[in-house]
């Protein structure tokens, strides 16, 4: 399928979660056996040949980092909410428009000097990206890509990424929040 065809997979709801807000809904996109499919297969396109595991936010980010992982081959490593995983973790607090939130791994999960791409559904302001980059750097790895389905470029997410070095690439634009 096109990006086009794929864009137009996602649905708009206005005024959620707040007035004012065009929430763009990926369940439609997954929702749709090709459509699925062929995001995952345009992700996993992008991902550089030396990298040698595949991170993705909690939740959504799981659905496309697990599958563009096992398209790939390649280990997938889950960056939960606090309290979510059995075992030690490291973490990060990170600023959102209104407080702080955390993010977790297991420090076990990567090695030193891994090569891990982000693959996540959506990029606004970039503030969890940064986080999981920052967090993986912690843990060891090695980052210098992250891939969204949908970037929303009004949100500066994308200048945020590159500030600390981490290469975007995005399926999809859409303008506004």
């Amino acid at each position: 399928m096109t990006p086009a065809e794929l864009k137009a997979l996602v649905r708009t709801i206005p005024d959620f979660p707040a007035k004012g807000v065009q929430f763009r809904d990926i369940t439609t996109l997954i929702g749709d056996g090709e459509g699925f499919a062929s995001t995952v297969a345009w992700l996993a396109e992008r991902i550089p040949a030396e990298t040698t595991a595949i991170a993705g936010m909690e939740a959504r980010g799981f659905i496309f980092g697990a599958a563009v992982a096992a398209q790939l081959s390649l280990p997938f490593l889950p960056i939960r909410k606090p309290g979510k995983l059995p075992c030690k973790t490291i973490g990060i607090d990170y600023h959102l428009e209104y407080g702080t939130d955390r993010l977790e791994m297991d420090p076990d999960a990567v090695g030193e000097g891994a090569s891990v791409a982000i693959v996540d559904d959506l990029l606004a302001t970039g503030g969890t990206s940064c986080a999981a980059a920052a967090l993986l750097r912690k843990a060891g790895a090695r980052v210098d890509i992250a891939c969204f389905v949908i970037d929303l470029p009004d949100l500066g997410g994308r200048a945020k990424l590159r500030e600390i070095d981490v290469a975007v690439d995005a399926l999809m634009e859409f303008a506004g929040e």
